[in-house]
Parts: structure tokens; C-alpha cells; sequence
């Protein structure tokens, strides 16, 4: 393989392992706030900020963690021919198939890309009673987005360097 793809899947993937074994310990957090939403129900007057911080911690945990999870190969794959082909022929069609989650995945990035701008530009807000901005959590989805469609060109040059019978 070219050193310039090799390069580009040992940065990705390192990238991807740190940032998805921090976000790891983002259900600390999503806890520690669903935590302080029961105590202060019971005990206080309930917070108005609570459902809607676990909801931002929640979708920063999954959406941040996900190339990761596609790196470990631990996503839902359907299994009922896939587990018996040979490591070659798992290699083609998940290269083929990898187009279009990367095109999905661009389609997703620009239409977040659109909804951050917007967000920025007119200084939304949640129509909730907190009302926070919704710039920050919309800012994590881009990143987490953009994350993600760099780990699948990752796999992409890892699955056409095992159809070359090569390693990365």
C-alpha cells in the first residue's frame, strides 16, 4: 500500500481509538446528570435542565463514539451469508458497500454543516423552558460526523489493502 494510506489509517484510526475510549467514560456523566435529575425530583424543586443535558451528553457519546465502534468492527452487520465467505470476499463487499455510507455519511455531514451555520447565525435555541443554545451539540455532530466519514475511508483502504492480500 502507499505510505501516503498507511499514513492516513494509522492517524485516523489513532485519532478515532483515543477520542472513542475518552467518550467512553461519557455515561459517567449522562449517570451523574440522571443522578441529579431523580435526587432533585424527590428532594428539591425538580431541575429544568436535566433532560435535555443527558439528551447532549447522550448524542455526544454515540455520535463521538461511533468510528470508534466501526473501528472495533463491533457495529450491527447482517450475518446470514457474511460469517461464512472468505476473508476476500468479506473485503469486496464491504468496499463496495462502503461507498455508500460515505456518501451517506457526506449527505449528513453537509446537512449539518448547514444546520450549525443556521444555528450560529441566528443564535437558536431549544423551545424547551431551559432554553440553551443549540450551537454546541450541533458543533459535536459535525465533528462527529466528519469522524466518522474519515474512519470509513479508513476501513476503505484497509479492506482494498486485504483484497491485495496486503496488511495495514
Amino acid at each position: 500500500m502507499p505510505a501516503v494510506m498507511t499514513a492516513y489509517v494509522r492517524f485516523v484510526d489513532a485519532l478515532n481509538y483515543r477520542i472513542g475510549r475518552f467518550m467512553m467514560y461519557g455515561i459517567f456523566i449522562m449517570l451523574g446528570v440522571l443522578l441529579w435529575s431523580s435526587i432533585s425530583k424527590t428532594f428539591f424543586y425538580p431541575s429544568l435542565w436535566t433532560l435535555e443535558a443527558a439528551q447532549f451528553a447522550m448524542v455526544s457519546y454515540y455520535i463521538l463514539g461511533g468510528p470508534y465502534s466501526m473501528q472495533l468492527g463491533s457495529h450491527v452487520r447482517m450475518d446470514l451469508f457474511y460469517g461464512n465467505w472468505s476473508d476476500r470476499k468479506k473485503a469486496w463487499i464491504d468496499a463496495f458497500t462502503i461507498f455508500f455510507l460515505i456518501f451517506f455519511l457526506g449527505v449528513l455531514l453537509y446537512g449539518a454543516w448547514d444546520s450549525t451555520s443556521y444555528s450560529l447565525k441566528y443564535g437558536e435555541r431549544s423551545p424547551s423552558a431551559w432554553r440553551p443554545y443549540m450551537w454546541p451539540i450541533k458543533v459535536v455532530m459535525c465533528i462527529g460526523f466528519l469522524l466518522m466519514l474519515l474512519q470509513a475511508i479508513s476501513e476503505l483502504f484497509k479492506d482494498i489493502a486485504r483484497i491485495r492480500g496486503e496488511a495495514l
